[in-house]
Order: structure tokens, then C-alpha cells, then sequence
């Protein structure tokens, strides 16, 4: 199995650090507003894609959200898995 290392782990979290605060929150024209451009909406600029699916432009803007709480749940597991071996 193909495990994702400290160094890896330490690397995608600086790039999330690094990234504009969160929260993120997609908004597709047509689903969520009726006029205007689809786009991620931050805490400063928002983002606007182009050639990216509805499904891309929600995952990217989830992404600002999930990773940290993804790495937060490596982290976790990685010392509570220290206690138990």
C-alpha cells in the first residue's frame, strides 16, 4: 500500500496554509444564482475557472475545507496507532 510520508503529509499542509483562508464556497450559475459567472467565492478574491465542470469548481472550493480537516485525521490516527503498538 502506498502511504502518504510525514515529509508529504507536512508538504500538502504548508501548501494549504499558504492558500487564501477559508472558507471557500462554490457558486454555479444556474444552480446557485441566476445571472452572471460561476465562481469560488473566498475570504478576499474570488476565483473564476474556466474550462473546469461544476463538479471541478465544487471540488477545488471543498478542497480549501476538506484538506485540513484531512490532514488534522491522518495526524490524529498516526499518533493515536503510536500508542497502540
Amino acid at each position: 500500500m502506498n502511504y502518504v510520508s510525514d515529509q508529504e503529509l507536512d508538504d500538502i499542509e504548508r501548501r494549504a496554509s499558504a492558500a487564501t483562508p477559508g472558507p471557500w464556497k462554490s457558486f454555479i450559475e444556474g444552480r446557485d444564482h441566476t445571472s452572471g459567472d460561476s465562481f469560488i467565492r473566498t475570504c478576499s478574491n474570488d476565483i473564476h475557472l474556466t474550462g473546469a465542470t461544476a463538479s471541478d469548481q465544487d471540488f477545488i472550493a471543498n478542497s480549501r475545507q476538506d484538506i485540513p480537516r484531512l490532514i488534522a485525521a491522518v495526524r490524529a490516527m498516526r499518533e493515536a496507532a503510536r500508542f497502540t503498538t
